[in-house]
């Protein structure tokens, strides 16, 4: 954290004006979601809450502090290039403050890719905010008009060639009164240098000369390692435990019971016995000498295969309608010939490649938390009510991530590392395996889906009927859950923008036998893969190209409003006049791609091409793979291409980037063999039986282009990953004639 910032208010401007610091940062009013800039040189109303904040130092050096949490989408340098270039700064003067969790921030949740949509705005204003206190220091210091007078790289010019630098006008820009919101002038896109442009991910020489600090590279306070056994099954709890042997390993030094959670699982540890060492080999150890039994519960009948065959049987039944247009169960009950499809896909596991790790620091009067977190707002919740401390008296520190993917965002690892704190007065570190992360984790649900079409004479679909059933996120929050949450439902379900008279789509209950939690695309990811494996599929039947058939299936431009027929349509909580589901911007990425791919073009034997495009998190995104399936039925990924519309873009580079690993992601999500429970344990305990691509699984290339656009920004990390799956899979069917309609892959191409 910056030394000029302390987000006590009096403090704050006690300490910005001792040291001479311009500090600028933007108000939450209530709770509006967007923000007025200013300078914080003088207290004003105490409605507002100050966050967010730019420090320009006497030396002229520009510091930006970043609310959200880097763990590989280069958000620290994306805030940095909004600010830098609305406030004219050279970029070798920029360096980047990671804040701790505190909710004068706002939404620090680095999850729904929404860092940049949520906050490109009020970040112009306030690079915009510092560049107009410049030119205007400047300008009482000439004695001259400001509209005379340009910054430009940390630099104010006047008209007859006098300049002066931004250090040189520090001082005097803390005694100006900063300007209203709409009397700032927030540069046109034609004088951008830094937005929309492929820039240096600004920590990346730290990343690769190890300098940066991740959640186990953290060496103050020194640390105790803990290494935790946990209930095997979801609910289960520690009936005895034997730890004589546990504590004769050479550095263990402590063996404490944590208590299993009451109610829903919430962000609760799971509870258990912690083994705690010196080092991390001893606590390994010590951990393996530990005899536990353990009490089960009620979740101990969980099967996998069992709760597989229930789903599909819960879809094959009609349930509760979503949404309604026209009347697509009488047609499909009048036609002779429908296409019927079943589809599934397993739970999966975030598995960033850094497991969960945090420090904490118990005091009296406070805990002090470093961890690998996507949000520390959720931290400081869940420690404060797992040591019975207020909220504001728990410092969440935030380290580098190595990965998240949704798996972060949920700190039961930060609770455990604060408990047992408390528990021993010392300093300790929990440290989580792989086996622990794919073992003990927040699983993305396991779904059927059935879908029902007739088509018409010219083999358009005149009728849909789509069913989706899934253990909901809901559950993890309110005991009993069973419901699909509206928020679940519209991502890539309530919005289908297939264009048919007749369409009714339909949820069914399922329980939680597992904690579930969201993933990188959430439920786009099944909802995605049965939709576009479907027209796939209908347009085989109807005998027409894969890609110019899906264009008729989305039919003409036009934009949908779907609360039309389902109100609780929340679009991603983006205004629909501002983020409106545009079918033309949809179709354009489909054409694109298939311009990228010369789709259409002739293939090798054994060879086929797949096409699929989805929207989620506002986002348009279309791509084609190529595969080579061989008479033995092994898979080969040629080469893939995306075309991605999300507006307006920050960084290029690292638009592409994340579609490409997206892409990467989405391959996971097709091949892995996900995660199955027998006796209400996970089957899976590492890289070995819970796949992630290898360099031999992947292609050699993944071609991106981006959408020029001007539409207001909209999400990246995410929008990739659910039309990889349903690509793969028709471009499987393509090369050998072998449909796949469940998840993974697995030997079905052999069979």
């Amino acid at each position: 954290m910056s030394k000029y910032f302390d987000l006590t208010r009096r403090n704050f401007l006690k300490s910005s004006a001792a040291v001479g610091a311009l500090v600028v940062g933007t108000y939450f009013t209530g709770a509006a979601p967007r923000a007025m800039a200013g300078v914080l040189a003088k207290p004003s109303e105490s409605s507002k809450v100050a966050n967010l904040f730019v420090a320009l130092r006497p030396d002229g050096v520009v510091e930006i502090t970043c609310h959200r949490s880097e763990m590989g989408q280069q958000i620290r340098t994306a805030i940095a290039q909004i600010v830098a270039d609305e406030m004219e700064a050279s970029w070798d003067k920029v360096v980047v403050i990671q804040g701790k969790g505190d909710p004068k921030y706002g939404d620090q949740n680095t999850d729904g890719s929404r860092s940049i949509r949520y906050n490109m705005q009020r970040l112009r204003e306030m690079g915009a905010s510092v560049r107009h206190l410049m030119r205007q220091a400047a300008a009482t210091r000439w004695n001259v008009s400001i509209d005379s007078c340009s910054a430009v790289q940390h630099i104010v010019t006047h008209t007859s060639g006098k300049t002066l630098t931004y250090a040189d006008l520090v001082n005097d820009a803390l005694n100006i009164t900063p300007p209203e919101t709409d009397k700032i002038t927030l540069k046109k896109r034609s004088e951008w240098r830094y937005i929309n442009t492929a820039m240096e991910h600004i920590d990346l020489k730290d990343i690769v000369t190890g300098k940066a600090t991740f959640a186990a590279d953290v060496l103050e306070p020194k640390a105790l390692i803990a290494m935790i056994v946990r209930p095997p099954v979801v609910g289960g709890k520690v009936k005895s435990f034997d730890a004589k042997a546990a504590k004769a390993i050479e550095g263990v030094v402590d063996v404490v019971e944590i208590p299993a959670p009451k109610g829903a699982p919430m962000f609760q540890p799971k509870g258990g016995i912690a083994i705690i060492a010196n080092n991390t080999w001893a606590a390994m150890k010590g951990r393996k000498a530990l005899t536990v039994a353990w009490d089960d519960g009620k979740n101990a009948d969980y099967n996998s295969e069992a709760f597989k065959q229930s789903l599909l049987a819960k879809v094959a039944t009609s349930q509760k309608s979503i949404r309604s247009i026209g009347d697509a169960e009488t047609v499909l009950a009048k036609a002779s010939d429908k296409l019927v499809a079943d589809y599934y896909a397993p739970h999966l596991a975030q598995a960033p490649m850094e497991p969960p790790c945090a420090t904490a620091m118990y005091y009296k009067d406070r805990v002090d938390v470093w961890a690998a977190t996507q949000n520390p707002q959720a931290d400081m919740a869940t420690v404060a009510a797992m040591v019975g401390m207020p909220q504001e008296q728990i410092n969440v520190h935030v380290t580098m991530l190595g990965g998240g993917f949704g798996r972060k965002s949920k700190p039961d690892f930060s609770a455990e590392a604060a408990y047992l704190s408390m528990k021993t007065g010392k300093a300790i570190r929990v440290q989580w395996t792989r086996e622990d992360d794919i073992q003990h984790g927040f699983y993305h649900a396991v779904s059927a889906q059935h879908i029902e079409a007739s088509l018409d004479k010219n083999g358009a679909i005149d009728a849909y009927l789509h069913r989706t059933a899934f253990s909901p996120i809901t559950s993890t929050f309110q005991e009993g859950a069973t419901v699909a949450g509206s928020f679940e439902l519209r991502l890539g379900f309530t919005d289908n923008p297939i264009n048919t008279p007749n369409m009714k789509l339909e949820n069914g209950e399922a329980p939680a036998k597992a904690r579930i939690g969201w993933m990188r695309s959430v439920s786009n990811i099944f909802h995605a893969f049965a939709i576009q494996s479907f027209i796939a599929e209908a347009a085989h039947k109807a005998g027409r190209d894969q890609k110019d058939y899906l264009l008729d299936t989305i039919g003409p431009d036009r934009i949908l409003d779907v609360t039309e027929e389902n109100a609780d349509y929340d679009n991603y909580g983006g205004d629909k006049t501002v983020y409106p589901l545009d079918t033309s911007r949809l179709r354009h990425v489909i054409e694109k791609v298939a311009e990228m791919s010369k789709w259409g073009r002739k293939l090798p034997k054994g060879r086929g091409m797949g096409i699929a495009a989805h929207r989620s998190f506002l986002t348009y995104v279309a791509t084609v793979v190529e595969v080579e399936v061989s008479e033995e039925g092994d898979l080969k990924i040629i080469k893939s291409w995306a075309s991605i519309d999300a507006g307006t873009v920050v960084n290029t580079d690292t638009v592409k980037n994340q579609v490409q690993g997206g892409s990467i992601y989405g391959i996971t999500a097709a091949i892995s063999e996900g995660i199955t429970f027998d006796n209400g344990r996970v089957q899976q305990s590492n890289f070995h039986d819970y796949r992630v691509p290898r360099m031999n699984d992947s292609p050699l290339e993944i071609d991106v282009e981006i959408v020029p656009s001007e539409a207001p920004p909209a999400g990246v990390g995410e929008p990739a990953t659910p039309v990889y799956a349903p690509a793969l899979c028709n471009a499987i069917f393509a090369a050998c004639g072998k449909r796949i309609r469940q998840l993974p892959i697995g030997n079905q191409l052999k069979a």
